[in-house]
């Protein structure tokens, strides 16, 4: 059985950073590529930042403007999402999600087989 288990989230106030973790099991981690999501109350779920299976690669959604930045550490299995300058834009549930193929990378969340249940980050102004 697959799991992705998410943390780190909370309330914070604009200017502020938070960086969430996400530990994976019962996959081979290292082969797979990893990304964060949000999803905001009435919106469509949105593609945050994604990374390769070996880390070499990484991509960002324009919105993310060189604040967050996404890491993974394959000995633990986990990846995180570095977060700064949050607004309140930034609003909403963020969920993890590992990789459909091995050794693929993708913006699209139908790439992504396995998902986390999802940590709320909410920004006040």
């Amino acid at each position: 059985q697959v799991t992705l288990v998410e943390s780190g989230g909370g309330l914070v106030q604009a200017g502020d950073s938070l960086t969430l973790a996400c530990i994976t099991s019962g996959r081979v981690f290292t082969r797979y590529a990893l990304a964060w999501f949000r999803q905001a109350p009435g919106k469509e779920r949105e593609f945050v930042a994604g990374i390769g299976w070996s880390g070499g690669r990484t991509q960002y959604s324009d919105f993310v403007q060189d604040r967050f930045t996404i890491a993974r550490d394959n000995a633990k299995s986990m990846v995180f999402l570095i977060m700064n300058n949050l607004g309140p834009e930034d609003t909403a549930v963020y969920s993890c999600a590992l990789g459909r193929a091995e050794y693929g990378f993708g913006l699209a969340s139908d790439e992504y087989e396995y998902w986390g249940q999802g940590t709320q980050v909410t920004v006040s102004s």
